[in-house]
């Protein structure tokens, strides 16, 4: 006699990893595995942790170009400072930027097909990644590169960023890039952590997501602060609040001339 045939087993379900977006990052895939763990590693260390520096030392404009100036000197008179900014920033920032791109253009965008909220975090982070990245090339070339050297001349800092801020085309630049690059390093830390199993599990990744924007947020306000201190509350700043005075010279103290004197130019004087 004829039986019924089984039912057939459900097909299989995606993972929440992949339904999420996120999936960890496992040895066994290739020379893609050590480039992906040290393109993830970069955007922590060094590169996140110099952002924070820089937004932190920026929102020094916020108390004024002397103080501001008085930061720029500190920082360029660290030891070997120069050997630190090529090891720790340059390098770092150039494979990340650059892998990071291949990264972007290389895979596809299927927010049309499957628009979770994963798919636009994921389209998003490659947006603002393309925009740091030439943000970043234009600010170094401006700031660290062209124009009067601030390592010699931290007196000249402030002023050098507002007569390039005075362009309303590079204040809207200077604010987008902010609000970009703020976000990508805030979900950059949310997918290190997913990627790298520290936050296991749905509740943990939800909770650090929290922590991920409040401190993207706060970098972002103080980034903007700065900004808007530099265009608006100090506006005019002068050209050099340091300027250099050769070594070995002494200016002379100014005289005044005695009130009896018989200049006849000084009031009070005896005739």
């Amino acid at each position: 006699m004829a039986t019924a045939a089984p039912p057939a087993p459900p097909a299989a379900q995606p993972s929440v990893s992949k339904l999420k977006g996120v999936q960890p990052l496992r040895a066994g895939q290739g020379h893609s595995f050590l480039w992906h763990k040290l393109h993830s590693l970069s955007g922590i260390i060094p590169i996140g942790a110099f952002l924070v520096e820089h937004i932190i030392s920026n929102f020094e404009t916020f108390n004024g170009p002397l103080a501001y100036a008085q930061q720029v000197k500190f920082l360029n008179s660290l030891p070997l400072v120069r050997v630190l900014e090529w090891t720790f920033i340059f390098i770092p920032l150039a494979f990340h930027a650059l892998y990071g791109l291949f990264i972007a253009f290389r895979g596809r965008v299927s927010v049309n097909v499957y628009p979770w909220a994963s798919n636009w975090m994921y389209v998003s982070q490659r947006i603002t990644g393309i925009i740091a990245f030439f943000y970043i090339v234009q600010h170094v070339w401006r700031q660290r590169f062209s124009g009067i050297s601030l390592p010699e001349n931290p007196g000249a800092a402030f002023h050098k960023v507002q007569v390039e801020l005075s362009n309303p085309w590079m204040l809207a630049i200077y604010v987008i890039a902010m609000i970009a690059t703020t976000w990508h390093f805030a979900y950059g830390i949310w997918l290190f952590a997913a990627k790298w199993g520290i936050t296991p599990g749905e509740k943990a990744r939800k909770k650090f997501g929290y922590v991920c924007t409040a401190f993207g947020l706060a970098l972002c306000l103080m980034g903007l602060a700065s900004i808007y201190a530099v265009v608006w509350k100090y506006p005019n700043a002068p050209a050099n609040v340091m300027p250099a005075q050769p070594a070995g010279i002494d200016l002379p103290a100014p005289t005044v001339p005695p009130p009896n004197s018989t200049n006849p130019d000084q009031p009070g004087q005896v005739q």
